[in-house]
C-alpha cells in the first residue's frame, strides 16, 4: 500500500477533515505526484483502523476540490494540479494589450460613461478592461465540449430537439444535486432543482412565487443592483440594509418588516465580505421566527484561495427558509446562460401548483450538453484547474495594486471570486476617475450604482477582475492608471 502516515487525533476535529488536509499538503507540496493511485476505501480505513466513512468523506471533499479523480473500477488518483504551470514572470516581458470593443459604454454611478475621444473624433480604444465578471475562455475545455454536444446531437438522440423538462434537464439536475451535495454543502434532491436562464430569470420566477404586489424584500446596501431592478419592476418595495463589518445587519433587517431578503454571503457583492459562521446562524435564526425566506446567491462560491470555503447557509437550514441560487456563468462562461436554484419544499409545492406551465428558458441542448459534462468528471476537473489559475492571477492582482498604488487605495473583499473592490483616496469621484482611465485606454467599473442611498463620506470604490486578463495585461493597465490617476491621487 502507499505509505501514508497521517496524524489524527480524536477530539481535535472532525477525523475526515484531518485526513483530507493531509492529502491536500501532500498533493500541493508535490509528495503525491499526478497519477498517483490512493489507497482503497477499504484498505485505508484497516490501515489507519477509522471507519470507512471518514475515508469516504475525505476523498470525497478532495474529489470535489479537483484533486482527485475516480477511475471507474480502479480507485481514486492524483489529478496534474499544476497543469497550467506559471503565469510568467510580471517584470522584464513587454506588455501583452488586448483590444477591446472601440468606443464601448460602461455603466459607472447610474450613468453611461461618456467615451472618450483622440485628437481626430475617434473613440479611444479599450486595451485593458478590468470588468469584474469576466472569466479566462483562453483555458476553456473547447474539445471536450463539443464532444458532448456532438454526442447530444446524434440523429439517434433526436428527441433532444423537441422541448425538454419545464424544470430543467432530469440529468442535469441529478449531477446538480450530487455536486451541491458534495462541494457546498447544499441539501437538495433532484425534484428542488429548476433551472433557467440566468439569475434574473430565476429572481423573476421567485418573484411570481412571492405573490401579490407592494411586499417587502431586503437586500444588501451596496448590492448586487442586477437582482434589485428586476425585484422593483416586478412591484416589490426594496428595503436597502447597510453592512456591517460581517456582513447584513440582522438587527435592521429584523426592524425592516421584510419577508424576503437576497444575501451573496459567499463572497458579497461588491465588497467582498465573507459572511462568517455565527452571523449565518443569526440570519437563519430571524428567518425562523418570522417564517421569512433567505435567497442566498452563491454566484461564485467555487473559488475560495486561503482557507477552506464556508459551507453554503442552505446547508446549515434545518427548516426549509433558505433558497439556493447559483450559476454557471463564472466557473464555466456566461454565454451558455444556465443558473438554477434549489426550491424549499413548502415553495416547490407552490411552485408546481403556479408556474408548472412556465415553459424552460434554457437551451435543452446546452444542457444536456452541461449533464454529460459533469457525469464524466470534467466539471469537477475545470474547477480544480480555473480555481489554480484564478489563484495565481488573484495573487498577481494583489500585488501589482500594492506595487503601483499601495499608499493610496485600501484593499477589499479579496481571497476569493473574480475580482477585488479597491477604495481610492481622491477627491474625484468614482465616475470621474473612470473617465480619466477610459481616456487612456483603461475600463475600470465603479461600485456606486449598486447603492440605493447616497454614500455619505465615502470613499470612489472600484471592482476590479482579474479573470479574463493576463498577469502582463494587469501590471501594464494598473502601471497606466497609476500614470493617469497620480494627479488625483492622495495618501490614506
Amino acid at each position: 500500500m502507499l505509505d501514508v502516515s497521517p496524524h489524527l487525533v480524536e477530539g481535535k476535529e472532525a477525523l475526515y477533515l484531518q485526513l483530507y488536509r493531509y492529502f491536500r499538503a501532500e498533493i500541493q507540496a508535490g509528495k503525491l505526484s499526478s497519477g498517483t493511485r490512493l489507497p482503497s476505501v477499504r484498505a485505508l480505513s484497516g490501515f489507519l483502523q477509522v471507519s470507512k466513512t471518514t475515508v469516504e468523506c475525505a476523498y470525497h471533499q478532495l474529489l470535489a476540490e479537483g484533486y482527485i479523480e475516480s477511475r471507474e473500477r480502479s480507485g481514486f488518483y492524483v489529478v496534474d494540479v499544476e497543469w497550467d504551470g506559471p503565469l510568467g514572470e510580471r517584470l522584464g516581458k513587454k506588455p501583452a494589450q488586448t483590444t477591446g470593443a472601440v468606443g464601448a459604454s460602461a455603466v459607472a454611478s447610474g450613468c453611461r460613461q461618456k467615451a472618450a475621444e483622440q485628437p481626430d473624433g475617434h473613440p479611444v480604444p479599450i486595451r485593458y478592461d478590468f470588468h469584474q465578471a469576466r472569466v479566462d475562455a483562453e483555458h476553456f475545455p473547447y474539445e471536450r465540449w463539443r464532444k458532448y454536444t456532438n454526442q447530444c446531437m446524434q440523429k439517434e438522440n433526436r428527441n433532444v430537439l423537441h422541448y425538454g423538462d419545464r424544470q430543467g434537464e432530469p440529468l442535469l439536475r441529478e449531477e446538480l444535486a450530487r455536486y451541491l451535495s458534495r462541494a457546498r454543502g447544499v441539501q437538495a434532491t433532484p425534484e428542488q432543482i429548476v433551472i433557467g436562464a440566468g439569475t434574473q430569470i430565476m429572481i423573476s420566477l421567485l418573484g411570481f412565487l412571492f405573490g401579490p404586489r407592494g411586499q417587502a424584500v431586503a437586500m444588501e446596501e451596496p448590492g448586487y443592483n442586477g437582482v434589485r431592478f428586476v425585484f422593483a419592476r416586478l412591484g416589490f418595495d426594496i428595503c436597502p440594509i447597510r453592512l456591517e463589518e460581517d456582513g447584513i445587519d440582522v438587527e435592521a433587517l429584523g426592524k425592516s418588516g421584510a419577508r424576503y431578503v437576497y444575501i451573496t454571503p459567499s463572497h458579497q457583492d461588491p465588497s467582498g465580505i465573507v459572511m462568517p459562521y455565527g452571523k449565518r446562524l443569526k440570519l437563519l435564526q430571524w428567518a425562523n421566527q418570522t417564517g421569512g425566506y433567505i435567497i442566498e446567491d452563491d454566484y461564485d462560491g467555487e473559488f475560495r484561495y486561503h482557507g477552506r470555503p464556508i459551507p453554503s447557509l442552505q446547508g446549515l437550514d434545518t427548516h426549509g427558509r433558505v433558497i439556493y441560487l447559483g450559476t454557471f456563468s463564472k466557473a464555466l462562461l456566461p454565454s451558455i446562460r444556465i443558473s438554477y436554484m434549489v426550491l424549499p419544499q413548502e415553495l416547490l409545492a407552490i411552485y408546481r401548483e403556479q408556474l408548472a406551465d412556465y415553459e424552460q428558458s434554457a437551451s435543452r441542448i446546452h444542457q444536456e450538453t452541461l449533464a454529460l459534462f459533469m457525469k464524466n468528471g470534467d466539471w469537477e476537473r475545470h474547477i480544480r484547474k480555473m480555481r489554480t489559475l484564478y489563484r495565481k492571477k488573484h495573487d498577481a492582482m494583489l500585488h501589482i495594486l500594492q506595487e503601483q498604488l499601495g499608499p493610496y487605495i485600501l484593499l477589499k473583499g479579496q481571497d476569493a471570486g473574480l475580482s477585488v473592490t479597491v477604495e481610492v483616496s481622491s477627491d474625484r469621484t468614482a465616475l470621474e476617475l473612470a473617465q480619466i482611465a477610459a481616456a487612456a485606454g483603461v475600463r475600470v467599473y465603479p461600485t456606486s450604482h449598486k447603492w440605493m442611498e447616497p454614500q455619505y463620506k465615502g470613499l470612489p470604490a472600484f471592482q476590479f477582475g482579474f479573470g479574463g486578463l493576463t498577469t502582463e495585461e494587469m501590471d501594464a493597465g494598473i502601471r497606466l492608471l497609476q500614470k493617469v490617476w497620480g494627479p488625483y491621487l492622495r495618501k490614506r
